[in-house]
């Protein structure tokens, strides 16, 4: 029996052999949980203004006073209306990380807008303004870290979801404001990456209801038709009621023929976070608050442990619904930034709300 077991467990390696052209299956490379693997196959590189092609030895050229090399190009002035070009790499690959600041006037982080391209797809696979982008709702800049972004005090921006593209990967950053303002990033990627031609981009997508309509939920992803998984969400409150508790709505998420009701319900607002009882200002790895003043409310959650996948098809809403002498229906001033990975081609993103309605009553420090 056992001598049998073996044959069987090498027919299937030869196999194996075979359908990959001769050569033993290769596990993905996991960069994280194995540093110390160094034949990865990955070729690392990073895009800033110092070295916008990412080309090798092409680093730092730039001069300043101080002479070649010496800091010659480390940021621009991203003047009101104009747009610039990130990055425009050819496949394979993965962005690993993107950094940037900029103005940490919460106007600007509302007004900049990120777009990003996969795999010469004619639309965008991302439309969402910088600062929600990059972790917090309201252009209000306050310090945390969770498992996708970090925030510095003085808006140093950071997120660190993977960005796979086959071909290509194309972004851009466009200032939809009225005032020019300093601009300054880095693109951290690798190439040679072993995707499928499925593979998951990276889809964001930025929605705003100021107010919301009473007892219609507010919703966080639009019907996607297509395999995915979402990743979670930068979701923003402004309380238009002082006094009131605006939270009891429920997340509602409806997947692979779900009609009225959803397959995934949760039991409150504060609850889809993992709070309870209120909001409390307390960030944490996966879930969390990193702003709640002034009636002012940034909450994230993060399904990297806990997958919410789909097959076929997905919609994601969330209700709003007060208590006040019991539960009501009530109307705020929500927004969201939703993250999920689906394959290319997808569908064109809804149209993101204009910068006036994306500015509109924001915070003021």
């Amino acid at each position: 029996m056992v001598t049998r077991i073996v044959l069987v467990k090498l027919s299937c390696l030869v196999l194996a052999i075979l359908v990959s052209g001769c050569r033993p299956l290769q596990r993905p490379v996991d960069i994280v949980a194995e540093p110390y693997l160094l034949d990865t196959g990955l070729v690392s590189r990073s895009i800033s203004f110092e070295n916008p092609d990412g080309a090798p030895g092409e680093g730092g050229k730039a001069a300043s006073k101080l002479g070649v090399g010496r800091k010659g190009k480390p940021a621009i002035t991203l003047k009101a209306g104009q747009t610039v070009q990130l990055c425009d790499i050819k496949g394979p690959g993965t962005i690993r990380h993107i950094w940037m600041t900029t103005s940490n006037n919460p106007v600007n982080l509302r007004s900049l807008v990120f777009h990003a391209w996969w795999d010469n797809q004619e639309h965008p696979s991302v439309e969402c303004p910088i600062g929600d982008f990059m972790g917090f709702a309201h252009g209000k800049v306050t310090p945390y870290y969770s498992a996708v972004h970090s925030l510095g005090k003085n808006a140093g921006m950071n997120i660190w979801l993977p960005m796979p593209f086959v071909k290509r990967a194309k972004i851009t950053l466009s200032n939809e404001g009225k005032e020019n303002v300093p601009l300054f990033y880095q693109i951290d990627y690798t190439t040679g990456d072993k995707h499928p031609g499925d593979v998951g981009r990276l889809h964001v997508l930025f929605r705003r209801e100021n107010p919301t309509t009473e007892k219609q939920d507010f919703v966080m992803l639009p019907q996607r038709r297509n395999k995915g998984r979402f990743m979670g969400a930068i979701i923003g409150i402004r309380n238009m009621h002082p006094g009131q508790w605006w939270g009891e709505g429920e997340i509602k998420i409806y997947m692979d023929g779900d009609t009225n009701f959803p397959t995934i319900c949760g039991t409150g607002s504060e609850d889809y976070v993992c709070l309870s009882y209120g909001m409390q200002q307390t960030p944490y790895l996966y879930n969390g608050c990193s702003l709640d003043k002034n009636n002012f409310i940034s909450m994230y959650r993060w399904h990297l442990p806990d997958p919410i996948s789909w097959r076929k098809e997905c919609r994601i809403t969330i209700q709003q619904i007060a208590w006040k002498n019991g539960l009501a229906e009530t109307q705020d001033d929500w927004s969201c930034a939703a993250f999920w990975y689906e394959p290319v081609p997808s569908e064109p993103l809804p149209k993101m709300p204009d910068a006036k309605a994306r500015t509109a009553e924001i915070w003021k420090d």
